[in-house]
């Protein structure tokens, strides 16, 4: 199969908050010449990935009464300490600049006060409320703005219904772009860049019950594996509190938004406690979201858990004009299932639902790769172990803005691609082979495994299991029986899916078993503790792991 050729200056993979801030900032950090950039959209732009589908908000200092150190000694305590500090410290220093930014030049209306502030609203692990939103719809609001913003940019080429498969590196191991398949058509897409930008979402999917949007893959991360990046914590993978239980439907895992319980809401187990005062009699249900999700977990494993195995968030005592008034997204979400929000109690599950690692990076998204950057769920160190809720789209905003700002000043070189027949097969090959394996299958067992053996609570017998099973699981996908043609293959769409998130499946499985600790979302119940010897980070890459100490530049534990 032959492939078309695309030469630009930027190549941005992924079209959610954070690819398109890049976009943005790096058509004002250069505007003459602008920069030629490729945007690549796995679905439809400003319609796929998890930046839309943010209900919470966004988390800015805005109030003369909250300040920067406030918000990151937050971030950096919820974090259990693993954060890389000067991230930490440039996502809450550049947050509530972008606020400005997206109202003034994005032109999105975030909900205000009587005064005509800004309304912020509590978040769990927050020291004031500073959490920005447009009711529990925010991020349909930052992405419709965005997506206006983009099409309004014809130096962007948008190509849509398009993924990457793998970078493109030159001799010297220099990431020069990356080769996309084009789904609807089923070609391969040379595409040559000068700086190439990761930024297409974690792979939470990975797990039996999850929150991200249907295509997620992990795709990013292991394209980044596959060319030689370092990862930093890929153990630290968050577990919502509070996903939906529709029984067997592909909406079991969607999330009712932590702005619930910020306004009150309690949660309760099967037996009608309110299990929270024994886990967190201080903070209660706005604790962090590890340690309800965990809280969780262990009365569902108890045996007090909900009929359909989970538990119940209760909001029926609150005011239930404030509750329509507030929450209208997730109210009607549960009416479309049969539940009242309102009124009833509703049955939850924690959730897989944000990979707090990624690939290491510094202050610039540069990667250890030269010519790669990576930003928003893609990148790794922010976090640490365990992130605040609203922290998140938050992240994505300001490092996709980051990147943008920094890649049009360090374009490589103009150089010619290098031969693309290898990673061309590798792919290809999938499409009408011998394959025995059925992939549907094949992707049910990673998420099964995952919940069960690498998921809320974890013990050491279980994660080398898992380890043990996922190779044997990535060998299975790549024995997958593929039919039909290139164009429009659900099939072969899926067997690639597959087989990115064996790669990020087991870098997690691996790095939790390095962890012998329990910390933020990281559980382990044979290492119940935090371990003080355990404030190291742990860096991975296709040849190994390693651990280095953290540096506490700003504040130490």
């Amino acid at each position: 199969m032959n492939h078309e050729t695309i030469d630009t200056d930027i190549l941005i993979v992924g079209a959610g908050g954070a690819g398109m801030l890049a976009a943005m900032h790096a058509l004002e950090r250069r505007p003459r010449p602008r920069p030629r950039i490729a945007m690549v959209v796995k679905g439809l732009l400003g319609q796929s990935g998890c930046t839309r589908m943010v209900q919470g908000g966004y988390n800015a200092v805005l109030n003369s009464r909250d300040s920067l150190d406030l918000h990151f000694g937050d971030t950096v305590r919820g974090g259990g300490f693993l954060n890389n500090q000067e991230l930490a410290w440039k996502l809450v220093e550049e947050a509530p600049r972008r606020i400005v930014e997206l109202e003034n030049k994005a032109g999105c209306l975030f909900d205000r006060n009587d005064d005509g502030t800004i309304h912020q609203k509590p978040f769990a692990g927050q020291s004031f409320d500073r959490t920005v939103h447009k009711g529990d719809l925010t991020g349909i609001e930052i992405m419709s703005n965005l997506r206006d913003w983009v099409l309004d940019h014809p130096e962007i080429r948008v190509l849509q219904e398009c993924r990457a498969l793998d970078l493109i590196q030159d001799g010297n191991g220099r990431v020069r772009g990356a080769l996309l398949l084009q789904i609807h058509t089923g070609r391969f897409i040379a595409v040559s860049a000068r700086a190439t930008l990761l930024a297409t979402g974690g792979g939470a999917r990975m797990y039996k019950i999850s929150s991200p949007s249907l295509e997620k893959s992990g795709d990013g991360m292991a394209i980044g594996y596959r060319a030689g990046a370092e990862f930093v914590d890929m153990e630290m993978l968050q577990f919502h509190p509070t996903g939906l239980l529709v029984g067997t439907s592909v909406a079991t895992g969607g999330l009712l938004e932590e702005g619930l319980r910020g306004a009150g809401a309690r949660l309760y187990n099967g037996a009608g406690e309110r299990y929270m005062e024994r886990y967190a009699p201080d903070k209660l249900e706005r604790a962090t979201r590890d340690v309800v999700s965990r809280s969780s977990y262990l009365e569902i494993m108890a045996g007090r858990g909900s009929p359909a195995g989970g538990v119940f968030i209760d909001l029926s005592h609150l005011d239930h004009d404030m509750v329509r008034r507030s929450f209208p997204g997730m109210i009607e979400r549960c009416a479309g299932y049969g539940f009242d929000l309102v009124h009833d109690r509703v049955e939850v599950s924690p959730s897989a639902h944000y990979q707090m690692g990624g690939m290491t990076i510094g202050l610039q998204c540069r990667t250890t790769l030269d010519g790669l950057f990576a930003a928003g769920e893609d990148a790794g160190g922010v976090h640490g172990a365990n992130r605040l809720g609203g922290n998140g789209v938050a992240d994505s905003i300001v490092y996709g803005g980051v990147a943008g700002d920094a890649m049009p000043d360090l374009l490589l070189d103009p150089a010619p691609l290098p031969a693309l027949d290898a990673i061309r097969d590798r792919w290809s090959r999938l499409l009408g082979g011998s394959g025995t394996e059925n992939v549907f299958s094949v992707r049910k067992e990673i998420e099964n495994l995952m919940w069960e053996k690498v998921g809320v609570v974890r013990n050491g017998r279980d994660l080398e299991a898992a380890i043990a099973a996922l190779e044997t699981l990535g060998e299975r996908a790549e024995r997958v029986a593929v039919a039909g043609t290139a164009a429009s293959n659900p099939a072969w769409n899926h067997t690639i899916d597959a087989i990115d998130t064996v790669a990020v499946a087991d870098m997690v499985a691996r790095s939790a078993l390095r962890r012998t600790e329990s910390r933020g979302a990281h559980y382990r119940a044979d290492f119940p503790s935090p371990d003080p010897a355990w404030l190291r980070n742990i860096h991975l890459t296709k040849d190994g792991m390693t651990e280095r100490p953290v540096e506490f530049t700003r504040l130490k534990p």
